[in-house]
């Protein structure tokens, strides 16, 4: 048995300037411990790791886009931002790959210490332009349960959205519910939220199958959705914002600790 599983529910979307706007749609992830790769390649049918299957999870998807070897790219982001990284366990959540396609707008991180508390989280952030921008942020987790982390937006994302603004992110370390919210405003003013709620299912073939067949197209309709739902923003009237191509392709902000290891810093 895996720790490795997978979440059904949905995403929500609500923009509150220049003019509102709001969807929500049904939706599935995996959350796979990156320690497990080669455990989940063997043991399922449906899903496949670095090859073909109607199911699949391809590390090149993320990271600095290597073949193999995500979870080392991770642990060096932890380290670079001064955390202990011996014994470390990594689950990312993310959209699998439908008959080889997949678009995933926000790939998260859960990385745990050597005592299985949830030390940090790297917030993975894809553009269509073929962009992302990982953000490391620690996981200071409050009296509800709830970690609360915040960073300047670094990568233009959408074109109804301005370059300058600051994320709030609000979640839970996985468990039989997860909860990931996304707050983005501008000095103070609201901008728009997103977010994902789903419920805990096993990772078993049984599992997979029935999310295929409930799911069959899911990673089309995300990213058809997305351009869906900015031609009707087009349509209400929604400027476009001039787009600058980012410094780098692939890049990366880190939120730093100082030792010993309080969980607190400044953006470098």
């Amino acid at each position: 048995m895996t720790r490795s599983s997978l979440y059904k529910g949905y995403v929500t979307h609500a923009r509150s300037t220049p003019k509102r706007h709001a969807f929500r749609y049904r939706v599935f992830s995996l959350l796979l411990d990156l320690g497990e790769l080669n455990e989940i390649d063997a043991q399922f049918r449906l899903l496949g790791i670095n090859r073909s299957a109607p199911l699949s999870f391809h590390e090149r998807d993320h990271g600095a886009g290597a073949a193999t070897g995500l979870k080392d790219w991770a642990l060096r982001h932890l380290a670079e931002a001064g955390y202990e990284t011996e014994g470390v366990r990594i689950e990312v959540l993310c959209y699998p790959r439908i008959f080889g396609y997949a678009f995933n707008p926000l790939t998260v991180y859960y990385c745990y210490d050597s005592g299985g508390s949830l030390m940090a989280t790297l917030h993975e952030v894809h553009n269509t332009f073929g962009e992302k921008h990982t953000y490391v942020l620690p996981a200071r987790t409050g009296d509800d349960g709830k970690t609360r982390q915040a960073c300047d937006k670094e990568m233009y994302v959408s074109p109804f959205t301005e370059m300058e603004g600051r994320y709030d992110f609000r979640l839970n370390a996985p468990g039989e519910h997860l909860s990931l919210a996304i707050n983005l405003s501008k000095g103070d003013q609201h901008i728009l939220s997103a977010g994902f709620q789903g419920e805990r299912r096993a990772l078993t073939d049984g599992a997979l199958l029935a999310t295929f067949i409930q799911y069959p197209l899911m990673t089309l309709k995300v990213i058809a959705g997305i351009h869906m739902e900015a031609l009707r923003l087009w349509i209400k009237g929604v400027k476009l914002v001039p787009r600058a191509p980012a410094p780098v392709k692939i890049a990366a902000s880190h939120q730093t600790i100082r030792p010993p290891q309080s969980h607190k810093g400044d953006f470098r």
